[in-house]
């Protein structure tokens, strides 16, 4: 048999039809963890940390240093692609009862989800912000755009090996996990992206904005080995790629990972700094167009885009990494989100993947949170509102993870 390269293989995950237009139309307390659990979770780019970025972990349900409910275990989960790339499976936080209830198990609180989760972010996102604000403040080469953004998905715990699985089965607490780092997998069922156009759309005042179809080509620079340039295309009627716009790797100053054992999907929310590089040398400029003029647009292969031989490096950049990337794009007032499909490809571990995933922008609120003055009360209210629209409508899912 012929030698396939590795990202012309196959993924049944790729092969995954986009929805067509018609389908489109308990009591938590904060685990701490200050710059300590971050985890390398993207793709092809080192991620950045501000100097004073927060990262916290904590379950909702739960008081500190409880212990879980009989029926929400610690299982292995089997990721193909985590499991390629660093050779052992990830533990979650899983609820047996969801199995007989369905997408949700009722746990009477005596407060609203939203409500606590809102108490417990709020004065974290405010002082991530002000540090951001002095970022921003301070003299760069690129022009800097706050972002906050809600990821949908689940929360994954890395094993520790003098741990023993079983022993933590039975006494398992969120003392115990709050040190341990994490990631956060966003690959979703298509059924669930499904339900949400065609059932949850139409039912929760947002209007329709676009459709894109981009690819990225990311590119390291030898220079600042800490630094991944990320190209934004889109794709000429020659079928070459056209650059509208080069970023740095964006920045982040908070991380809030939040395990929702009641429900089949956990929430992430992050307060991140996006870079849009601004001032480049004309040699800078000449090697980025070399090498996104070289990429071939190529559907059989992972990240959509291939290179000919001896043509993905120029002057002091790289190519490391290819994404194509649809999405259909929502809003109100309030916030923006995507529903996408993106095909990745790392260059370094020859590792592909294709994905489904769900992430909202907070746009009102982080508007508010840019004011000279920050209403903290309007804030906390404007939180408190975005956390349960993101509760009733976003958390719900078949089981998908075993």
């Amino acid at each position: 048999m012929a030698y396939i390269p590795p990202h012309k293989r196959s993924s049944n995950e790729a092969e995954r039809p986009f929805p067509t237009p018609d389908k489109l139309a308990p009591l938590f307390k904060r685990n701490v963890n200050v710059r300590s659990s971050k985890s390398n979770d993207n793709w092809t780019g080192k991620v950045v940390w501000a100097d004073q970025a927060i990262s916290k972990w904590c379950a909702l349900g739960l008081d500190d240093d409880t212990q879980f409910p009989s029926s929400v275990n610690l299982e292995l989960i089997s990721l193909e692609t985590i499991e390629h790339k660093i050779g052992e499976k990830r533990l979650a936080l899983m609820n047996s009862g969801l199995a007989t209830e369905g997408s949700e198990v009722k746990w009477d609180l005596p407060k609203s989800p939203w409500v606590y989760i809102a108490e417990n972010v709020l004065e974290d996102l405010i002082a991530s912000f002000d540090n951001m604000r002095k970022e921003m403040e301070s003299p760069k080469l690129e022009e800097l755009k706050p972002n906050l953004i809600a990821r949908v998905g689940k929360v994954l715990f890395h094993r520790n090996p003098s741990v023993n699985l079983e022993s933590l089965r039975e006494n398992l607490t969120t003392k115990m996990l709050k040190n341990w780092r994490r990631s956060f997998y966003t690959n979703v069922p298509v059924s669930y992206t499904e339900k949400i156009v065609n059932k949850v759309v139409p039912n929760i005042g947002v209007d329709f904005e676009s459709e894109k179809d981009i690819y990225l080509v990311k590119l390291a620079d030898s220079t600042t080995p800490d630094s991944t340039l990320l190209c934004k295309c889109s794709v000429k009627a020659d079928g070459k790629l056209q650059l509208y716009k080069v970023e740095l790797n964006q920045m982040r100053n908070m991380v809030m990972d939040i395990s929702i054992p009641n429900k089949n999907l956990d929430l992430r929310l992050m307060l991140n700094l996006k870079r849009v590089v601004t001032t480049q040398t004309d040699d800078e400029t000449q090697s980025i167009r070399d090498l996104v003029d070289a990429a071939i647009a190529d559907p059989d292969v992972k990240g959509g885009l291939r290179w000919p031989l001896e043509k993905t490096s120029s002057g002091k950049y790289n190519v490391v990494g290819a994404w194509h990337v649809r999405a259909k794009v929502y809003k109100n007032q309030s916030l923006r989100f995507k529903v996408r499909h993106a095909d990745r490809f790392d260059f370094g571990t020859s590792i592909g993947e294709a994905s489904w995933e769900i992430s909202l922008r907070l746009k009102k609120l982080g508007s508010k949170l840019k004011e000279e003055k920050v209403d903290v009360d309007s804030v906390s209210e404007m939180l408190e509102e975005n956390m349960k629209f993101i509760y009733d409508n976003f958390l719900s899912c078949e089981s998908f993870l075993t």
